[in-house]
């Protein structure tokens, strides 16, 4: 049976008919990374899911989105960030709970922010203010900007993903600190930005600030499924 990857959503306002309501949203690229990866996706709306959720999964994606609320790592929050409070109050106890429980995860961009933050990380809440520059996110009609990410030798990313790789960039905040969190990869620029965290003493607990799920390398998600399908990942039958 194919595990049961939860993927968690946001809520915004869509067109339905002539009418704009508050709904419960998601790229589908992420749904087809989990699908093409051979899991079976499952949707995660902010409104209160629950940390008892996690024991129907057997692995959860922490998807990418709106900034985190800057109490969640002990910070002011700077004119920068736009913090999406609603969707914070539903991931945090999720995440927490994830982590407890040994459930397979993968964090992406604002995953990955949110999860450095449950390991007592801190985070550049305007990387143009840390590094001088705009590179991770686009200013044109483009979606990304692309860098370099190098690997730590010996850890899950390096497993995975080798030396180095080039990744699709979308961010405006980043990593000042993972916190108790293994950081794994870095831009090679010489700013030494984060770009990878792990926690190796947990089966598959991996972030990263690029957006694998919009490329054709299911690598990331293809490794997430296959830790989810092992025995005591969850307790979907």
């Amino acid at each position: 049976m194919r595990p049961l990857i939860g993927l968690t959503t946001y809520g915004d306002l869509a067109r339905y008919g002539s009418n704009d309501l508050y709904s419960t949203l998601l790229p589908m690229a992420y749904v087809c990374a989990v699908n093409e990866s051979g899991g079976r996706a499952i949707l995660i709306p902010e409104d209160d899911p629950g940390s008892d959720l996690i024991d129907s999964l057997d692995g959860i994606v922490f998807t990418g989105g709106g900034d985190v609320t800057p109490s969640y790592y002990g910070a002011d929050p700077d004119p920068q960030t736009v913090a999406v409070p609603a969707r914070d109050a539903g991931e945090w106890p999720l995440m927490r709970a994830s982590l407890a429980a040994d459930l397979p995860v993968l964090a992406i961009c604002r995953g990955m922010q949110l999860m450095v933050a449950a390991y007592g990380g801190v985070l550049h809440q305007h990387l143009p203010d840390f590094l001088g520059h705009d590179g991770h996110r686009s200013l044109t009609e483009a979606r990304y900007t692309a860098h370099a990410v190098r690997f730590a030798s010996g850890s899950t990313t390096h497993k995975l993903l080798g030396d180095e790789m080039t990744v699709n960039s979308r961010h405006h905040q980043g990593i000042a600190d993972a916190g108790r969190l293994t950081a794994t990869g870095w831009v090679p620029d010489g700013s030494e930005l984060i770009e990878a965290v792990e926690d190796p003493s947990l089966r598959f607990a991996v972030g990263v600030q690029w957006h694998p799920e919009d490329t054709t390398d299911r690598r990331l998600f293809a490794a997430l499924v296959e830790a989810a399908s092992q025995p005591g990942a969850g307790s979907s039958p």
